[in-house]
């Protein structure tokens, strides 16, 4: 009766540590999902346009083929991976347009990171094109350290690094070459 016993109570021990085993297994592969989802972004939108007003006047459209927001993580941010387009519009309703390939809205530290291709065309026939371009939207500031190309009715200028406001009224570029057409 005792080995009995003694075999019954040995098979519920092993049922019981072969089922928690097994259940530690896929509870392991549920907790590394969530580690995988935790970074995905909070939302995802499809062919995103936005568009920002001040006192009814629009001021910028901001699109691009796919927005991710990852406004869920410890530093959070806005990405368009395929793309972006920019409309800015002064108060005379002027149109400057931004274009790149990939953008990234820094929330926290009020910068936006533009790569691939970036180009700035201003209603005035101002071009300015980078690989890379930053802006710090609060300060209305763009700076770039990469290579750059400016063209203008009257100035066509390379150089390696610039920076400048968003009207191009206040220009420091760093190393630089280029012909400029001077009125006499």
């Amino acid at each position: 009766m005792i080995s009995l016993f003694k075999h019954i109570f040995t098979y519920i021990v092993t049922v019981f540590v072969v089922t928690m085993f097994f259940s530690c297994k896929g509870n392991l592969g549920d907790i590394q999902k969530l580690n995988l989802t935790s970074n995905a972004p909070k939302g995802i939108a499809n062919d995103f346009n936005l568009v920002y007003t001040d006192s009814t006047k629009v001021k910028a459209i901001v699109s691009g083929p796919v927005y991710n927001d990852y406004a869920n993580l410890e530093f959070p941010y806005q990405e368009f991976p395929d793309g972006v387009k920019v409309d800015f519009f002064d108060d005379q309703n002027n149109k400057t347009v931004v274009t790149a390939n990939y953008g990234v809205i820094y929330s926290t530290t009020n910068l936006i990171e533009l790569v691939g291709d970036v180009v700035i065309e201003t209603h005035e026939g101002k071009k300015l094109e980078a690989p890379q371009l930053y802006w710090d939207y609060k300060n209305e500031w763009i700076f770039t350290e990469k290579n750059y190309t400016f063209t203008s009715e009257d100035l066509n200028m390379e150089g390696v690094g610039i920076d400048f406001n968003k009207s191009f009224t206040k220009v420091n570029s760093h190393k630089n070459t280029g012909n400029a057409l001077v009125k006499e």
